[in-house]
C-alpha cells in the first residue's frame, strides 16, 4: 500500500470519525508527494478491460463513469502517467466537462476471478484527439477504433491502493469462462471417444 493515498483521505473529518466508533484515528507518518506506479501496478493495469472513473461536477457532485475496451487499453505511459483514448460515445461529454473546473480524479480498477482491486488518485487533462493525432494513434487500442478517437486523456498519478479481497464476488467474462472450460470440453470429448471405442469392442 501506498501511504499517500492513505494521507489524502485521511481528513480530520475522517480521522475523527475514526475515533468516535473506533477509540482512536489511524496516524501515519508524512508521506511523499507522490507513488509512483510500480511493476506490480503496471502489470495489473495492462490486462484491464475496463475500470471506473470519478469526477466532481463544478456543483461538488460526485460522478462516476464505465470505461471499457481492449485489454490494455488504459495505458501506463510512465511510472506516474497514465493515458486513454476516449472513444465515440453518447455525446454528453459528463467527465470531460468536470475536468474543466477540477481536474482531481479517482480510478476504481477490478480483477474479478482474482478478487483484486486497485484504487488510483490523479489529475487529468483532456487533449482534443484532431490537435493531436500521432499521439491518438499511439492510445488507440486497436487500429480499426481509431475513426472513433475523439478525445485523449492523460492522468498524472498522485498514489494508490490495493483493496483486500473481502467481500469481493468472483464474476467471470465470457472469454474468462471459455478459457475454465475449454479444457473440461476436451476431456469430455476424450472420455466419449473412449466409451465408443470400448461400447465397440464389446459387439
Amino acid at each position: 500500500m501506498a501511504g499517500r493515498y492513505l494521507e489524502t483521505h485521511f481528513t480530520p473529518e475522517v480521522l475523527a470519525a475514526q475515533e468516535h466508533y473506533y477509540g482512536r484515528p489511524q496516524l501515519i507518518p508524512p508521506q511523499p508527494e507522490r507513488d509512483p506506479l510500480t511493476a506490480e501496478e503496471t502489470e495489473f493495469i495492462d490486462r484491464r478491460e475496463s475500470f471506473y472513473m470519478a469526477t466532481v461536477t463544478s456543483d461538488s457532485w460526485p460522478y462516476m463513469q464505465h470505461r471499457g475496451g481492449p485489454a490494455g487499453f488504459l495505458r501506463v505511459l510512465d511510472p506516474q502517467t497514465l493515458g486513454f483514448a476516449d472513444l465515440k460515445g453518447n455525446r454528453q461529454l459528463l467527465s470531460t466537462g468536470n475536468l474543466a473546473t477540477s481536474d482531481r480524479v479517482s480510478l476504481f480498477l477490478m480483477d474479478y476471478p482474482r478478487r483484486e482491486r486497485l484504487k488510483i488518485l490523479g489529475y487529468a487533462r483532456v487533449l482534443d484527439a484532431r490537435e493531436h493525432r500521432d499521439f491518438a494513434d499511439q492510445l488507440t487500442p486497436k487500429p480499426e477504433l481509431r475513426s472513433k478517437v475523439e478525445r485523449l486523456f492523460l492522468i498524472d498519478v498522485v498514489s494508490f491502493d490495493w483493496n483486500c479481497p473481502q467481500y469481493i464476488t468472483p464474476r467471470y467474462t465470457e472469454d474468462e469462462i471459455r478459457h475454465i472450460v475449454e479444457p473440461l470440453k476436451k476431456r469430455v470429448a476424450e472420455l466419449e471417444r473412449e466409451l465408443e471405442k470400448a461400447t465397440a469392442n464389446r459387439k
